[in-house]
């Protein structure tokens, strides 16, 4: 059953469901943003409830784009082995490959109202985790890697803060769509420690398990002085190679495409808090986790299906990321205001057996042994002050902060594609070898006001960012709200946001080649083959991002909703028109292509919510998230492919003191695929292929044995709704990657 934009609007208007604010409970019954404030203002140093600072930044988490997730949550609704499970089932949430070509159909990360994955920042303890950016990014836009929301194993976070629109735009680059901030637990008053596993065990046998254990020791050292550290071990295994050869009609002796990849992570942690004073906290911490991949046979163009080297390695390790952090922060609370600061130093050795980088082998495996390592080294540093005074009757509180960002990359084997034709711009390094290195350094200043008289709040803002290669981006933010009645809100926002290019885009000895069949098709071969270049002369992506909404919030209900329109442009893809040919030694001509900027591109879409509390004891929840376009105006190219609409719905039953069953519909709507693809040819009709709307339903149940233990016990995909992937790239359209079937899992928590 497929529906229609009138029915859903119709259905959005009945409900009222539109946008999770986080006045009340989220999409998982999760903890209010206004219950939430001590945590948010205790994360800035202060402990006290009277003390808190209603910055810019606390009111972003009150906005209609904003969800908190609490570790309660979380433990109702475990994720099997990466954050993302729980936070696809948030509004404006789902996962989708990083451009829309369905490169890489199961390495799906998460896509905030569909403006893309690379539109998500991560953060973690505030801090920005951008491993993935170490991944070559292809013609097509997609890179090959898992994203970064599985660094923190879930038993170890205390909460997730969820920023959807104009509130995320003051994080800067990269937050065009939204960020994701996980926010680790923090040390207790008292020594103790937990202990957790997790197992999930699915019902077919071509599907993959999943192992986890983490532990945690936690305290004080000495009056004000405490620490926290935690390891954690979890194993998925990769599914069957042959699980998707009924699907795919792939026969004998090919190899189909690759199911789910397995993958391993260890991961340690430290923290270390001092806090000298009342209102004063210094933490500073330090990680190292390694992720190594289970290879299920993954290739990137249909040559790869009869590849006996993809054939020999699957089940094999191929790819390690080591992700190392050292970083600290200082929170401080003065009669003046408060004062916050962060630094990081984040580095990543992406280690991965060579893949092509020209024509029908680029980007698959094409040896067994020779393996090559990508450094990426993030330096980070933010400070923040905020002042709240007064002027006349309104209350206001000024935030003025500084931020630095250096990204350092280098990747010698994506640079070492040969030419024999004088391509412009190539920059020879050592031997004769292009060089391996591109950097960029970031700096901003930001100023915001956070003013409230009476039943209104009003909160201008800009920030300015200056990119040493780009130059410099203004991004004005305002966002307002107004109660002109108790528990009624209507709240709206603007803000512009923008995206730099990454350091394979804009790096001019990165080259992919084609001898041909790759070249777009205006502009075919001429006797040379093409090239597509890194460009160093492009505009960062800049996206206008806009929502208006209402929540309506009597007696523990929570009704809401949104409308969000982002305006983007400059959409940086791989050019199909040559800017440029270069002559062979043998008379014939190369193309050459650039990576560039493309026109205007518009996502337009509803959120909503609608808690019900039925009892004291028993929520219904549920959010709708209805996309009405998500493309260019220029050509009709998705951004992103994803569901037309998805509805979600928990049932939250505090059965007694000591049970708990929480229940989750999901429903997920029609996905078209790209029907523009990134070679300028016209689509096939099984290319234009739909994938049909499906759902998922999930039971756990949760016993409380005492103060020390805890045991969860459920099921996922009870009707065993499971969905293969039908062809490697976009060949089948949207049916590109794998739901997985029922499956049964259980939890253990001890805490002593």
């Amino acid at each position: 059953m497929r529906f229609h934009a009138r029915t859903l609007v119709s259905a959005s208007a009945i409900c009222l469901v539109a946008a999770t604010p986080v006045l009340a409970q989220d999409a998982a019954g999760g903890e209010t943003a206004e219950n939430d404030e001590i945590d948010v203002a205790d994360s800035q140093g202060s402990g006290d409830p009277q003390d808190i600072v209603v910055s810019a930044q606390v009111q972003g988490l009150q906005a209609l784009g904003a969800t908190t997730l609490t570790a309660e949550d979380i433990a109702k609704q475990p994720p099997v082995n990466d954050l993302s499970d729980l936070l696809r089932r948030q509004p404006g949430l789902n996962l989708t490959g990083a451009g829309s070509a369905g490169t890489y159909g199961n390495n799906r990360q998460i896509d905030i109202r569909g403006m893309g994955p690379e539109n998500t920042l991560i953060l973690i303890d505030g801090k920005p985790a951008q491993s993935r950016n170490s991944v070559r990014m292809g013609r097509d836009g997609e890179r090959n890697t898992r994203g970064d929301t599985n660094w923190v194993p879930a038993e170890q976070i205390e909460r997730v803060e969820i920023l959807r629109g104009p509130a995320a735009a003051r994080y800067g680059a990269g937050a065009a769509g939204g960020v994701i901030n996980i926010i680790t637990k923090g040390p207790a008053t008292e020594f103790g420690g937990t202990a957790s596993t997790y197992i999930l065990k699915p019902e077919s046998d071509l599907e993959s398990m999943t192992y986890r254990g983490s532990a945690s020791i936690d305290g004080p050292i000495t009056a004000g002085l405490g620490f926290r550290v935690y390891g954690n071990w979890s194993k998925t295994t990769g599914d069957d190679p042959a699980i998707n050869g009924d699907a795919s009609n792939t026969p004998d002796g090919v190899t189909p495409p690759g199911g789910r990849e397995g993958v391993e992570n260890r991961d340690i942690n430290g923290l270390l808090r001092w806090q000298p004073a009342a209102g004063q906290r210094l933490d500073l911490t330090a990680s190292y986790s390694r992720q190594g991949n289970e290879f299920q046979g993954e290739y990137r163009l249909p040559s790869g299906s009869t590849s006996p080297i993809v054939q020999s390695l699957i089940g094999e390790e191929t790819n390690i990321m080591r992700r190392v952090t050292a970083g600290g922060s200082y929170n401080g609370r003065f009669a003046f205001g408060t004062f916050e600061a962060l630094v990081q130093f984040e580095e990543t050795q992406n280690r991965r057996l060579n893949e092509g980088l020209a024509g029908g082998g680029e980007g698959t495996i094409n040896t067994a042994s020779q393996f090559s390592t990508a450094t990426l080294r993030n330096w980070y540093a933010q400070t923040s002050l905020n002042l709240p005074f007064q002027t006349g009757p309104a209350d206001h509180v000024l935030t003025i902060g500084g931020e630095f960002r250096h990204e350092y990359l280098n990747d010698s084997f994506a640079v070492s594609q040969g030419t024999t034709a004088p391509i412009p711009g190539l920059e020879p390094g050592a031997g004769g070898v292009r060089n391996p290195e591109a950097d960029a350094t970031t700096l901003a200043s930001f100023v915001e006001d956070n003013i409230t008289f009476g039943i209104v709040t009003l909160t201008p803002g800009i920030r300015v960012d200056n990119h040493s290669t780009f130059g410099t981006n203004w991004s004005p933010s305002f966002s307002a709200s107004v109660e002109p009645f108790p528990d009624f809100m209507i709240k709206g926002g603007i803000a512009r946001a923008f995206a730099a290019p990454n350091l394979y885009q804009s790096n001019p000895n990165y080259l992919y080649y084609t001898a041909g069949f790759g070249c777009p098709f205006a502009f075919p071969n001429l006797g040379g083959g093409c090239y597509i270049q890194g460009n160093d002369e492009l505009d960062a992506e800049t996206s206008v991002n806009k929502e208006i909404g209402v929540a309506y919030t009597p007696g523990g209900w929570n009704i809401t909703a949104t409308y969000f329109r982002n305006d983007y442009k400059n959409k940086i893809i791989s050019n199909n028109v040559p800017i440029g040919t270069a002559p062979l030694s043998d008379g014939r001509r190369a193309q050459i292509f650039q990576w560039y900027n493309s026109g205007d591109a518009i996502v337009e879409g509803l959120e909503g919510n609608l808690l019900i509390p039925l009892l004291p004891t028993l929520s219904l929840n549920t959010n709708v998230t209805y996309m009405i376009q998500n493309e260019s105006k220029d050509t009709g190219r998705l951004l992103s492919v994803v569901p037309d609409y998805t509805i979600n719905t928990t049932l939250d039953w505090q059965i007694t003191d000591q049970f708990t069953f929480v229940g989750t519909f999901t429903r997920y709507g029609e996905q078209q695929p790209n029907g523009v693809l990134y070679s300028g040819g016209a689509p096939t009709a099984e290319q234009l292929r739909p994938r049909e709307p499906y759902n998922l339903v999930n039971l756990n149940l949760l016993f409380r044995a005492n103060d020390y233990f805890r045991i969860s016990a459920g099921v996922n995909n009870l009707f065993d709704e499971a969905l293969f992937r039908e062809s490697s790239n976009n060949g089948s359209g949207a049916n590109n990657y794998n739901e997985p079937g029922r499956a049964f899992f259980l939890t253990t928590n001890f805490t002593f």
